[in-house]
């Protein structure tokens, strides 16, 4: 939470001026807030990204607490991500979440909240402070709307990012075992066995712990997690691997 609460510091003068020069470059040119909301829906519609985040912003500002203002504020957080502007779009899709519980919009800010983070995870060998906060909100989205349509792609993304992060540690364990430090290895070998069982590298993980093992030369402990992993991980590629590991002790 600070490292958002940070980051939204550093985005609010983006977010104050782009409102004021809003003003001055807005399509919108009435007091009617439908017929402004309208308006910057069509440069939406038209792709015009840019312009609809002129628009939505002036409408933001000067029709605040209208009734087109949930809306209007869900498609300045959509025109964002149409740009690729990830961060800026969970701004204002925490905006939307925020101020408008009550809003047809709310569940899709959520989901798209979480897709803004999906968006800004880094390959696995960076900070993957962002894959955390997309499995957090993706997982929050699904508490609250297990029915939504888009409730199985935010389950298809969770485990998509969990593996991400499991792969993360599996590297790290390999990495120590090159270099020969194998207490190391076991540390983020059980990571993945302990908090990322569900992911496809869990068996990679646990052959990973049997070398480190053996090159402990705790050899009735790898005995223990050779017979554990052939009759649990019969479908791995590591199968055949351990089986004649076994044979050897």
């Amino acid at each position: 939470m600070i490292k958002k609460f940070i980051l939204y510091l550093l985005i609010v003068p983006v977010i104050i001026t782009a409102g004021c020069i809003s003003a001055n470059k807005t399509n919108v040119n009435t007091e009617d807030p439908e017929k402004a909301y309208q308006t910057a829906k069509k440069s939406y519609d038209d792709k015009d990204y840019l312009q609809a985040i002129e628009d939505f912003s002036f409408i933001k500002i000067k029709f605040s607490g209208s009734s087109v203002s949930d809306k209007s504020q869900y498609y300045l957080g959509m025109s964002y991500y149409k740009r690729g502007d990830y961060i800026l779009a969970a701004y204002e899709f925490e905006n939307m979440i925020r101020n408008f519980t009550s809003s047809e919009f709310y569940p899709d800010a959520r989901f798209n909240l979480a897709m803004c983070y999906y968006e800004l995870s880094p390959d696995y060998d960076l900070d993957q402070t962002y894959t955390k906060y997309a499995i957090t909100e993706f997982q929050n989205f699904m508490v609250l709307f297990p029915k939504h349509k888009d409730a199985e792609l935010a389950s298809i993304k969770i485990k998509e990012l969990r593996n991400k992060l499991a792969f993360k540690e599996i590297k790290s364990a390999d990495l120590y075992m090159t270099m020969g430090d194998y207490r190391a290895a076991l540390v983020y070998y059980d990571i993945v066995l302990k908090d990322y069982f569900d992911t496809d590298y869990v068996d990679n993980a646990a052959y990973g712990r049997i070398n480190a093992l053996i090159a402990k030369k705790k050899y009735s402990d790898a005995k223990d997690e050779m017979d554990k992993f052939i009759a649990k991980y019969k479908e791995s590629e590591f199968y055949n691997a351990v089986v004649n590991l076994r044979k050897k002790y």
